[in-house]
């Protein structure tokens, strides 16, 4: 006959019952870490890939454009492409973010590609209103006498827009085919397609924008037929009021991120005119490459958060792709950094005083740090639907960053651009960071990831001040090539699933 427990007995037995589960409880997280870290950093860096594709291309095309092209002229192509940019932003109206939402919570594409013929719609209608009032804002935006090269610009937008939406929910489908042939097509076709016009039609900006409205043309029409958008959900008025009341305010806050990203090109355009304008462009490009494959990131990894239903679940996964992100983006801007110095006067013409971008490229690359802080928590709270508090936190971020270009590139020039986006972006993540629902749970990154991120950002700097001649590029070079086994090694961890500590 069993006896029965004292009282000790029962409360070390559910002590020891408690301390069991806990301990599963703990396992449970990190396998489910682990598995997560995996995808992210396996099958979603496929499509980081893919999309970081334009970045190569772009990078490559610049100079080609640079000694093509006048540097005035030049610089007024920049500044329409980032005139596009802003209206895509409009045009998807952050429906993006909503399609992938909506098929993550219904575990089903109906509603989802009901959400992609309203998206069709919209562009279609922000499109039409940006042609029919060229003729009011174009002087007033600055470029006067190039109302030609807006309305390529402008026609750019509706396609684009389409095919934003469409590769949206390919990757929540993990269709990285036909993902891939329609991304590609889109950024890099435009590209080649337009230097192919350039160089065998007409040598003019106009005319190389051509290329990206064809290329886009033809990959909307790629994505509208692998996506198969449903008519019937411009009559689903509950799906598409809610999708609106996420995506509106996302995309305010996206184009607020253009401001971040190019509304400086615009303010230097102002201030200094457009041959500054291209010697920024020249040095963002090889600045901004770590910023755009973080942001490749961001819409890569979006489909992975929102299919994890469980909050606890989402904020561990959050910290440690953070986490593994800044072990990354340590070797890539030391990298960076070193190989600017060798790279520019490759990229640009000595008129361009390459010698003298380095530092910009630096500062400029230097917002990688900021930029996965904020991708962290604004994961989280597009999840979360906080899409009001990502719109707002945004456009304040954007105001701080023209602010801050009014004061500085007066004083600094273009350097001062760069240093108005790293400020703004720090907010943008601080504020981001105050605006989680629950932050008991959060934690900032520790030693072991911090140390070697900072050690690289002073070796980065402190590189700077070195001399521009043949022994030290060579230096350079070497440093670079020490750069890729990091990072290799950093990928691989990151793949495996370990737990950063």
């Amino acid at each position: 006959m069993t006896q029965p427990l004292t009282r000790r007995e029962a409360l070390g037995r559910a002590r020891r019952a408690a301390s069991d589960r806990m301990s599963d409880a703990s396992d449970a997280a990190v396998d489910d870490v682990a598995e997560g870290s995996s995808r992210l950093f396996g099958r979603g860096l496929l499509y980081v890939v893919v999309w970081s594709m334009q970045l190569v291309v772009s990078s490559l095309i610049s100079p080609v454009l640079a000694h093509l092209l006048p540097a005035s002229e030049f610089g007024v192509l920049a500044s329409s492409i980032a005139l596009f940019q802003a209206l895509s932003v409009l045009a998807v109206a952050g429906l993006d973010q909503a399609t992938v939402l909506q098929r993550a919570e219904d575990g089903s594409d109906r509603r989802a590609r009901g959400l992609l013929a309203v998206g069709a719609l919209t562009a279609a209608v922000v499109t039409g209103t940006a042609l029919a009032t060229i003729p009011v804002w174009a002087d007033a935006a600055g470029f006067v006498g190039a109302h030609p090269l807006l309305l390529v610009a402008v026609l750019w937008t509706a396609p684009a827009a389409v095919v934003q939406v469409a590769l949206a929910l390919l990757v929540a489908q993990d269709r990285i085919r036909v993902f891939a042939v329609t991304s590609l097509l889109s950024s890099v076709g435009g590209s080649v397609i337009g230097l192919g016009l350039l160089l065998w039609v007409h040598a003019d900006a106009t005319t190389y924008a051509w290329g990206g409205v064809v290329a886009q043309g033809v990959a909307m029409v790629i994505g509208i037929a692998a996506t198969r958008p449903r008519l019937q959900g411009l009559f689903d008025r509950r799906t598409t009021t809610r999708a609106f009341r996420l995506g509106v305010p996302v995309a305010l806050g996206n184009l607020s991120y253009f401001v971040l990203n190019a509304g400086d090109r615009v303010v230097v355009q102002s201030l200094l005119g457009p041959a500054e304008v291209a010697r920024y462009q020249i040095a963002y490009v090889v600045g901004s490459a770590v910023v755009l494959l973080l942001t490749f990131t961001n819409s890569a990894w979006a489909p992975h958060f929102a299919a994890l239903r469980n909050a606890g679940a989402r904020l561990r996964l959050a910290l440690h792709a953070r986490d593994e992100l800044y072990r990354l983006v340590a070797p890539v801007v030391l990298a960076v950094t070193l190989a600017a110095p060798v790279a520019l006067p490759f990229l640009a013409p000595a008129s361009y005083r390459v010698d003298e971008l380095g530092v910009v490229v630096f500062v400029v690359a230097v917002t990688a740090v900021p930029v996965v802080a904020s991708g962290a928590t604004g994961r989280l709270l597009v999840v979360e639907r906080r899409g009001v508090a990502v719109g707002v936190i945004a456009a304040g971020a954007g105001a701080v960053n023209i602010a801050a270009n009014l004061v500085l590139v007066p004083w600094l020039g273009i350097l001062g651009a760069g240093v108005a986006t790293v400020l703004a972006y720090t907010l943008l993540a601080a504020a981001q960071l105050l605006a989680l629902p629950d932050r008991r749970a959060w934690r900032g990154p520790g030693a072991r990831v911090t140390l070697p991120l900072v050690a690289a950002l002073v070796v980065a700097g402190v590189s700077l001040l070195l001399p521009q001649d043949t022994p030290w590029d060579v230096v350079r070079v070497v440093g670079v090539a020490a750069c890729v086994p990091w990072f290799l090694r950093r990928l691989g961890a990151a793949r495996g699933g370990a737990t950063a500590a």
